[in-house]
């Protein structure tokens, strides 16, 4: 049975005892990690979120402490009392490893089961039983560092947008239902049934209507819910770092927000972000890396080999480039030994991506090693070689296709395959970011035959492709930029468009009939009548932000009490059935057999 503290006071945390401590009487608080039995004496390593502590308990020291200790098991909640004295046999791996608490008062506070994970770093558990006794998880070190850096990075976020004159504005979780991208969850109402709220897949027509609302610089760490089958690094209920400004063109929200990030990875990594970040037009990202959000922490850029080929009597080829399509390759350096069975796999590899096969040059000492070579005129092997800078020992991996999507798709996805299994990235602590601007703003969906927004329905086309609204829509670019780091998308925005008639005109091309715009948007379109200032925005992913900062890969690390891949969560076993009378209080009947 556990005691009560009855007065104790815990005086310092055990991870901060240093030598400076000595002969200092203190009490420490926390879970036992270890102990072990020395005969007259008792060693205990103490834990809490600061770190460990050597406890020492003797029965010189105290019998009757001595004695209550050697019942102690690991994970027992203990408060002791003692001299801080030096170790004799310092520990240099501990930051508090030059000193230890002589034992001389011990209080056990609570007693504990042998718990079904082991409290260490590095711990290799499935996630499933990590997230169940996500409790015994979080007091691991390594998890209570990552929440620890996510703590200061949302202090770094505040303190920096408080110097900059923003405002931390909070907005409704209970919303309208405004489906235009992933579906949302639903909130059915009581006092109106069959009417149901709508959990924000994001603040977006809030913090315009702030902008509206003249309040000029908002924002908001918050928390955002999407209901779409999860992927690696995403959760159905996520963090962003909202934030919308008046009065600004695209540069001005960049230039800030640069400096936001350049303040959050000081602050927390003591890491110097240069500025201004790289730029790159969303199709020159995808022409070169295959991707608008590239990995630009190594080479292995796509080049178009098309002009080699031009006059080449190779039907596969030639085929391609008389339908407009284009031939494209990477160079995969000091890779010309690769075996037949891995350069299979690549080619299985990007057949996932729609591409219908992988050609490939060796460059041998003494010859160009491909399966094409006898398809293939000496002089267009010599120019796909010379442009592609490929030296002895490179090996030249290329793609075509009609569609020169599937083309820059495949390399861009191979790019980052080959990267990964020669462990080009296994070693690299870089940090390397990018903007890509220009997205398209919109794109066209064959299934449905209507043009979508890329991004959202608000947002800013360039003024000088606005004319193209009404003739080739394909042409306009957004005024639209991604935020990315090491090859993951950091965080997006977009300048809005504030003139109702671009905004009408903006409805028309995606779809909306005027009755449909006003029925799903009319709240904000009602507010433009009443003189809304130009504005713009962008949010930041705080999960992923802090991954980052933490070091780890893995989303979950960073999120207190995540969701599986199959958003379930084991430990409180959500989402779960609930009690009939609930249902009838809402109008609701289920008519869906619950197998769970």
């Amino acid at each position: 049975m556990g005691e009560a503290l009855n007065g104790a006071k815990r005086t310092i945390m055990c991870g901060e005892l240093r030598e400076s401590h000595v002969d200092n009487s203190s009490t420490v608080m926390g879970w036992v990690q270890r102990k072990r039995n020395l005969g007259g004496l008792i060693f205990v390593d103490l834990r809490d979120r600061t770190g460990i502590l050597q406890v020492v308990f003797g029965e010189e020291i105290n019998k009757e402490a001595f004695e209550k200790a050697d019942t102690l098991r690991a994970e027992y909640c203990i408060a002791v009392s003692g001299k801080v004295v030096r170790r004799q046999s310092p520990n240099d791996t501990l930051p508090t490893g030059m000193v230890e608490l002589q034992g001389e008062e011990i209080k056990i506070l609570s007693e504990s089961e042998t718990p079904p994970i082991y409290i260490k770093e590095d711990l290799d558990a499935s996630e499933n039983i990590r997230l169940k006794y996500r409790y015994l998880d979080l007091r691991r070190p390594d998890m209570q560092k990552r929440l620890i850096i996510r703590h200061k990075a949302a202090k770094a976020v505040r303190d920096f947008m408080d110097a900059e004159g923003f405002l931390e504005v909070e907005t409704p979780m209970l919303t309208k239902s405004t489906p235009e991208g992933a579906r949302d969850y639903l909130v059915p109402s009581r006092n109106y049934q069959g009417e149901f709220y709508a959990l924000p897949q994001s603040p977006q027509l809030f913090k315009q209507l702030l902008m509206v609302s003249g309040f000029d610089r908002y924002f908001q760490i918050v928390k955002c819910f999407r209901d779409e089958d999860l992927r690696a690094n995403r959760q159905p209920e996520f963090t962003q770092v909202d934030i919308e400004m008046s009065f600004v063109e695209r540069d001005d929200v960049m230039a800030m927000n640069e400096r936001l990030i350049q303040h959050v990875f000081k602050q927390v990594l003591d890491v110097d972000v240069k500025l201004p970040i790289e730029r790159l037009p969303y199709k020159i990202a995808m022409e070169k890396y295959g991707s608008d959000k590239p990995d630009l922490r190594f080479g292995m850029e796509i080049e178009n080999i098309s002009d080699a080929l031009k006059d080449t009597e190779f039907k596969v080829f030639k085929d391609v480039l008389d339908n407009g399509g284009s031939i494209r390759a990477i160079k995969a350096e000091n890779c010309a030994d690769m075996g037949r069975k891995q350069i299979d796999k690549l080619t299985d590899f990007v057949k996932g991506f729609k591409a219908k096969g992988l050609a490939w040059i060796a460059y041998k000492e003494d010859e160009l090693k491909s399966p094409i070579a006898k398809f293939l005129k000496d002089e267009e092997l010599k120019a796909i070689v010379h442009k592609m800078d490929a030296k002895v020992g490179d090996l030249i991996l290329i793609v075509s296709d009609a569609k020169e999507k599937v083309v820059l798709t495949a390399l861009g996805q191979l790019r980052l395959q080959i990267a990964k299994e020669l462990e080009l990235l296994k070693d690299n602590k870089e940090f390397r970011f990018a903007w890509v601007t220009e997205f398209p703003l919109v794109s066209y969906n064959e299934e449905e035959g209507r043009w979508e927004a890329e991004h959202h329905p608000f947002t800013s086309p360039m003024d000088e492709d606005i004319p193209y609204l009404d003739t080739d829509p394909s042409k306009v670019r957004a005024k639209a930029y991604d935020m990315v780091l090491n090859g993951e998308e950091l965080g997006g925005g977009s300048i809005r468009i504030h003139d109702s008639q671009l905004q009408e005109k903006m409805f028309r091309l995606l779809g909306f009939t005027q009755e449909q715009a006003w029925e799903r948007f009319g709240f904000l379109l009602e507010a433009f009548k009443y003189g809304p200032p130009p504005h713009g925005g962008l949010a930041f992913g705080f999960d992923r932000m802090a991954m980052f900062l933490s070091g780890t890969d893995n989303i979950k690390d960073v999120v207190a009490f995540p969701k599986n891949q199959n958003a379930v969560c084991p430990m409180t076993e959500a989402p779960s059935i609930v009690d009939e009378i609930q249902l009838r209080e809402l109008g609701i009947a289920i008519d869906i057999k619950n197998e769970k």
